[in-house]
């Protein structure tokens, strides 16, 4: 986001120009929209615990900055995951028109449209700079957006985690075979991984980890990194804390608008949600990426918590099954290989150049 736009978006109903294909193409105003003077109240239902670092906190400080960037003609009030619905209900929720917007993750609605899982994480695929890069300039909006036209919902990028880790086991992955029989919380494609890996997945939300985690109920669980595991205590659930997270290699968090909402602001306001959208998908990925490694430190020296890298044969067994799952889906669904195709197209692409600039960086500094 450029910052003469951010600038000009503080001033209340401050209509910003242009530049709105890099939010996901424009939208056209009706005739309802033309009022500018109007005001209006929204909701935001998010998948996380109540003021969450990073997570419940980004989705916060967003609906505050539409808020504060509008002046106030758009006022949206924030209910963290089970204060208004059910955390997993979100999409539910927006695409009813019960709330206006909500904040989660893409992968958390694998059952109404599978090729929604593109648009968060695939294993062993785009980090979070690979991702924003597709998403906003190599058609990868355009896509999400005709993944959910059928639910009446408008996606946005809005947050990104960066690489995770892989997660907290209470038990050592020596080999593959420790996989086998192992419950563990873990969502998306990545689930589908560790269940050909052996492993059965469960999916809780974020809210339900730790007390599963602590009374054995799952032996192991991805979150999603230092600062965040370490909010959740999760270290005082399991031992051993491993890396990298091949499942969520650049995590991206989404901002769901309901269409018809959207479609009643006045196109100054339009312009302020997808803007206000794209200021907090860098500013969160910039909080995780300085706030991972003072917490990463304390993990380490305070805790006594043994960090630890997957075993080599075990990253190549679950590198090869992530493929599989990966072309089966692409094979399962005709928009979901037309977003596979256009993801894997970008991520050669982009891997081609960043194995000269970025790899070649940090094989050398």
């Amino acid at each position: 986001m450029k910052r003469r736009d951010f600038v000009k978006a503080l001033g209340a109903g401050a209509a910003l120009a242009g530049g709105l294909s890099a939010c996901g193409g424009e939208q056209k105003p009706n005739a309802a929209a033309a009022r500018s003077d109007e005001t209006f109240k929204w909701k935001m239902v998010t998948t996380w615990p109540e003021n969450f670092p990073g997570l419940g906190t980004g989705a916060a400080r967003l609906a505050e900055m539409i808020t504060t960037m509008s002046g106030e003609r758009i006022r949206v009030k924030v209910y963290a995951g089970g204060e208004l619905v059910p955390p997993l209900e979100a999409f539910d929720a927006v695409s009813r028109g019960t709330v206006e917007l909500g904040h989660g993750a893409a992968y958390y609605w694998k059952g109404k449209a599978p090729a929604a899982q593109f648009f968060a994480a695939v294993p062993f695929g785009m980090n979070a700079q690979e991702m924003n890069a597709w998403l906003y300039y190599g058609g990868g909006i355009e896509l999400w957006k005709k993944v959910y036209e059928p639910f009446g919902i408008i996606p946005a990028p809005a947050g990104n985690t960066g690489v995770q880790m892989g997660g907290w086991f209470n038990k050592e992955i020596r080999s593959v075979g420790d996989l086998n029989g192992l419950r563990m919380r873990i969502p998306g494609l990545g689930a589908e991984v560790l269940e050909r890996a052996g492993g059965v997945p469960v999916t809780l939300p974020g809210g339900e980890i730790f007390t599963s985690l602590k009374t054995g109920v799952i032996d192991a669980t991805e979150w999603v990194g230092p600062w965040n595991d370490l909010a959740f205590g999760l270290h005082q659930a399991a031992k051993y804390y491993y890396y990298p997270g091949w499942h969520e290699a650049g995590s991206t968090l989404e901002c769901m608008i309901n269409k018809a909402a959207f479609e009643k602001l006045p196109e100054d306001l339009q312009t302020i949600v997808l803007r206000a959208c794209q200021a907090i998908n860098m500013d969160m990925l910039s909080e995780f990426t300085a706030r991972n490694p003072d917490a990463l430190a304390a993990l380490q020296t305070r805790h006594g918590v043994d960090v630890r890298p997957f075993p080599p044969e075990v990253m190549q067994k679950l590198k090869g099954l992530a493929r599989d799952v990966v072309s089966d889906l692409a094979a399962s669904d005709a928009l979901a290989k037309e977003v596979h195709d256009s993801y894997f197209a970008f991520f050669e692409k982009v891997r081609a150049w960043h194995d000269v600039s970025e790899r070649a960086h940090y094989d050398t500094r």
